[in-house]
C-alpha cells in the first residue's frame, strides 16, 4: 500500500497525523508510526479474509495482560474513532498498537546468561498471568502449533539435500515416538507460540517485551517454553548452556513439571523441523519473502548441533536448572549389570572396552549413552543406513503392525524385494533365499556347493570369519586357529592370505593378484592328487578380520578361473561389504571385476534388523532342489522383506553409494596425510568406507604397535569416537561407519587421532 494512501487512513480513522515507514512482515503488513510528538505506534495491516476470530483473540490477550502485573511488556490496542480495536478498510483491516522500545533479540549486542534467564523469567511471568485466560479462537489447528509437528513430513520432499531430509525425518521420527505419547498428559493453555528472536525486546541484560501474538494457541504449555529455548540456543556455540538458563528463569516464575522438562529437546527439534520444512516449501513455490527464510540457515546450524547433544544430558540439563535431581551418575561403573549379565549371559559374549559403554539410543551416525555422552559411530557396518534410519523404522513398524508370517503364505513383498535385489547384481544371479544371519547365510551357501557339485572340500582364505554356525565355524581361521579353537577340520583348506602389505608379494609388485592365486591352484592340485575335487572357494571380497585388506587387482579372476576349471563354485561373502560401502561399486566382487556364482548378504541388508540371503544362478538353485525341502520360520517373513526394501530404497534414492566413494576418499586421503606424519601409521588401505590404518612400531621390521593399539582405540573412545580393531595381529585400526557418516565426522576423527598419535615416539621411526 502507498504510504500517502496509509496516512490518509490513519488521518480518517484514528485522527492521526503521523509520519509511516513500511517495515518487514511475515503475513502482515507492518508499519512504523510517528507523531508529532514523537510518540510511536506500530500499524499493522492484514489482507481481506483473514480471520477476524484469531486477531480478536490477540486483541482479548492484550487486554489482559494489560490488567496483569507484567502489562509493561506488551503491547496496547489504540482504538479507532468508533472505539474499534480492528478497522476494516478496502484492502482488508487495520490495526493500531502502542510501541514498545528496545532492541529486538537477533540484534541484542551480547546474549549472556543474565539475558537468557531475562528471557525464561519474562515468559514465565506471561504464562503465570495467562493461567486463566480463555478464546474459542485459540482452539484450532495450527501447523505452527508443537503438537501437530508431524504435518511437516508432508514437505519432507521439499528438502532436497539428503542429510538435512534424513535428520528432519529422524527428529519427527523420535517426536512421534517420545513426545506424542505424553502430550495428553502436559498442562494445556493458551500460549504466544512465537518467543522468536524478532518478537523479543530487550534492554541491556533484560528481555523488557514481546510482541506479535499471531501465532497464539491453545496447546501443551511447555511449548511455549521450547518455542524460546529454540531462539535463544541460536548462533550459540553452547545452545544447551543457553536454554538451560532459559529453564531456569522460567521454573522460578512458573514452575515446570519432571514430564514437561523431558520433553523439551524433542520439542526444540521438532520447532526446528517446521521451520525448516516450511522454509523449503516456501522455496519450492518461488516465494521471495524474506521472512520465510530468515532463520533457516540458523536453524540448520542448531539441528546439526542438537544431533550431537545426547538427549539425556539435555533432559539432566534442564532439570539441574529447574533445581531438580540429576538423572546421571557419572562414576556408574555399572556393576550390577555387569554381574548379572555373568550370571545370565554366557561369558564368552565380549564387551568392548576397558571401561563399557551403556549405549540406550542411536541416532543416524551418533550413539547415546546413559552418563550423557555422545560418540561418533566409526565402525558399526551394521547400521548401514543409520541407527534408527527413519524410513526403514517406519517401514517395521508399518509391517509388523499389519502382519507378520511366514513363507508358506503369499505376499507381494517376498518376490518384490528378491527382484529388486537381483537387480542390482550382474550375470545369473538371479534366485535368492533368505535367512536371519550372515553365519546362516554363509551355512546354506556351502551346503548348495555341496549340492552342486557333489564334493566337499572348501578353500578359504587363512584369517578368515565366516560366522557362527556350525559349518561358518569350519570355514573360519580367525575361529578354529584361535583361542579355544579346534583346529583346521580335514574338508577345510587355507590358502595364504594376499596381503600386500605383509606378504610375500607386495605393493608395487607387478601381478601380485595372480601370484597370490596360484596358492589356490596348489591347493586344487594338492586335493586332485588325493582324488578329490572342490566344492567351494569362499572368501571376502574384502578382508575384514583379515586385516581390512582390500584383494589385490586380478586376484579374484585369476582364483575364479582355478576355481571353476576343477569343477568348484565361487562364493563371494559380502556380509561385511556389500551395499554400495565401497563406494565405486555396489558389491565388493565388482572391484575384481568377476561374478561369482553364489553371494551371500548379511548385516547392512536389514540395517540391524536380523536379515541376510543367499544370491545364486537358476543352475545352483536347480540343483539343490532335490526333493527335500528348504524352508525357514523367519527367512522372508513380511517384517524382514519390508526392511530389506527399505533399507535398499534409502541407499538408492539418498545416493549412499556416491556419498561413501566422496566421504571415504576424503578420509583416506586424511588418514595418509596423518600417515606421513606419525610413523606409527604403517599403512593406511581400504575403498568408501571400508578403511583400515595398520599400526606399527617400526616400518622397516613391522613389529605391530601392540598394545599401543588399544591405547589409541580408549583414547579415541575417551574423545566421543568409537572404533576398533582388526587383522591376525591386532593391530589394525578398523572404521567401519554407518554410511550417513560425512565429512565433518571424518574430519573430526583425524584430528583426535592425531592429537592422540602425537603421544607415541619411537626410536628410528
Amino acid at each position: 500500500m502507498e504510504i500517502s494512501a496509509m496516512k490518509a487512513l490513519l488521518q480518517q480513522h484514528y485522527g492521526m497525523d503521523v509520519s509511516v515507514q513500511a517495515l518487514d512482515g511475515y503475513e502482515e503488513r507492518n508499519y512504523l508510526l510517528k507523531d508529532s510528538a514523537g510518540q510511536q505506534y506500530i500499524c499493522k495491516v492484514g489482507n481481506a479474509g483473514g480471520d477476524l476470530h484469531l486477531l480478536d483473540v490477540q486483541i482479548k490477550t492484550l487486554a489482559h495482560l494489560a490488567n496483569s502485573p507484567v502489562s509493561a511488556g506488551f503491547q496496547q490496542v489504540k482504538p479507532n474513532v468508533r472505539g474499534e480495536a480492528i478497522t476494516a478498510i478496502p484492502a482488508g483491516y487495520m490495526r493500531v498498537l502502542t510501541f514498545l522500545p528496545g532492541k529486538i533479540w537477533v540484534e541484542a549486542p551480547a546474549h549472556t546468561p543474565a539475558l537468557w534467564n531475562s528471557l525464561g523469567s519474562f515468559l514465565g511471568r506471561m504464562d503465570k498471568a495467562l493461567q486463566d485466560f480463555a478464546h474459542p479462537a485459540a482452539y484450532r489447528i495450527y501447523s505452527w502449533d508443537l503438537r501437530n509437528a508431524l504435518a511437516a513430513r508432508e514437505h519432507l520432499g521439499a528438502i532436497k539435500d539428503h542429510e538435512r531430509r534424513r535428520m528432519v525425518a529422524y527428529f519427527l521420527l523420535q517426536f512421534e515416538t517420545e513426545i506424542v505419547p505424553q502430550l495428553s498428559q502436559l498442562r494445556m493453555a493458551v500460549i504466544h507460540n512465537d518467543a522468536n528472536d524478532y518478537n523479543l525486546l530487550v534492554h541491556g541484560e533484560a528481555v523488557t517485551g514481546l510482541i506479535d501474538f499471531g501465532d497464539m494457541v491453545y496447546s501443551q504449555l511447555v511449548n511455549n517454553v521450547a518455542v524460546a529455548c529454540t531462539y535463544a540456543m541460536l548462533h550459540q556455540s553452547d545452545p544447551l548452556a543457553a536454554a538451560a538458563r532459559v529453564v531456569a528463569g522460567y521454573h522460578k516464575e512458573w514452575p515446570l513439571t519432571s514430564a514437561e522438562i523431558s520433553c523439551l529437546y524433542y520439542l526444540v527439534a521438532a520447532r526446528l523441523c517446521i521451520s525448516v520444512t516450511n522454509s523449503a516449501k516456501q522455496a519450492a513455490a518461488g516465494s521471495n519473502n524474506s521472512f520465510h527464510f530468515i532463520t533457516e540457515k540458523g536453524a540448520w546450524t542448531l539441528l546439526y548441533q542438537l544431533i550431537k547433544i545426547n538427549p539425556l544430558a539435555a533432559e539432566d540439563a534442564f532439570r539441574i536448572a529447574a533445581g531438580l535431581p540429576s538423572l546421571i551418575n557419572a562414576s556408574d561403573d555399572y556393576q550390577p549389570l555387569l554381574e548379572e549379565r555373568k550370571q545370565h549371559i554366557g561369558r564368552n559374549l565380549s564387551i568392548s572396552y576397558r571401561q563399557p559403554l551403556k549405549i540406550w539410543k542411536g541416532a543416524l551416525q551418533y550413539l547415546y549413552d546413559k552418563k550423557g555422552r555422545t560418540y561418533i559411530d566409526c565402525v558399526n557396518n551394521v547400521s548401514h543406513v543409520g541407527h534408527c534410519h527413519p524410513t526403514v523404522v517406519a517401514a517395521i513398524q508399518r509391517q509388523a503392525a499389519r502382519l507378520n508370517t511366514n513363507t508358506r503364505y503369499l505376499y507381494d513383498d517376498l518376490v518384490a524385494y528378491a527382484k529388486e535385489l537381483t537387480a542390482t547384481l550382474p550375470g545369473e544371479l538371479k534366485v535368492c533365499y533368505f535367512t536371519n544371519s550372515g553365519s546362516e547365510a554363509n551355512d546354506l551357501a556351502i551346503r548348495m556347493s555341496r549340492h552342486f557339485t557333489k564334493q566337499k572340500d572348501v578353500i578359504v582364505l587363512d584369517h578368515a570369519y565366516h560366522g557362527t554356525s556350525t559349518v561358518a565355524m569350519e570355514l573360519s581361521p580367525y575361529k578354529f586357529d584361535g583361542k579355544g579353537g579346534f583346529g583346521k577340520p580335514p574338508h577345510t583348506h587355507k590358502a595364504v592370505n594376499p596381503d600386500l602389505y605383509r606378504g610375500e608379494f607386495r605393493y608395487g609388485q607387478e601381478n601380485a593378484g595372480a601370484a597370490y592365486a596360484e596358492d589356490v591352484a596348489h591347493i586344487i592340485a594338492r586335493l586332485s592328487a588325493e582324488g578329490k575335487g572342490v566344492a567351494a572357494f569362499i572368501c571376502e571380497t574384502l578382508l575384514g578380520v583379515g586385516g581390512q585388506i582390500p584383494l589385490p587387482a586380478g586376484y579374484l579372476e585369476k582364483v575364479y578361473q582355478h576355481v571353476r576349471a576343477a569343477g568348484g563354485v565361487c562364493i563371494a561373502d559380502e556380509v561385511q561389504v556389500g551395499f554400495g560401502r565401497v563406494g565405486s561399486c555396489f558389491w565388493g566382487f565388482e572391484l575384481q571385476e568377476v561374478v561369482p556364482d553364489i553371494v551371500v548378504l548379511g548385516k547392512p541388508i536389514g540395517n540391524g534388523h536380523p536379515l541376510a540371503a543367499v544370491v545364486t544362478t537358476p543352475a545352483i538353485a536347480e540343483a539343490f532342489n532335490n526333493g527335500m525341502e528348504y524352508f525357514n520360520t523367519f527367512g522372508g517373513n513380511p517384517v524382514s522383506m519390508a526392511t530389506g526394501r527399505a533399507v535398499l530404497k534409502a541407499i538408492q534414492e539418498e545416493e549412499m553409494q556416491q556419498h561413501a566413494l566422496d566421504t571415504g576418499a576424503h578420509f583416506l586421503e586424511g588418514l595418509k596425510q596423518l600417515m606421513q606424519k606419525h610413523p606409527i601409521i604403517g599403512d593406511v588401505r581400504g575403498h568408501g568406507l571400508f578403511i583400515g590404518a595398520e599400526l606399527v612400531r617400526s616400518r622397516e621390521t613391522l613389529e605391530p604397535a601392540v598394545p599401543e593399539i588399544d591405547v589409541v582405540v580408549e583414547k579415541m573412545k575417551d574423545r566421543g569416537f568409537l572404533i576398533s580393531t582388526d587383522g591376525p595381529l591386532h593391530n589394525v585400526l578398523k572404521i567401519k561407519p554407518p554410511l550417513v557418516f560425512n565429512k565433518e565426522n571424518a574430519d573430526a576423527l583425524l584430528a583426535h587421532l592425531d592429537t592422540v598419535l602425537g603421544e607415541f615416539s619411537y626410536p628410528g621411526n
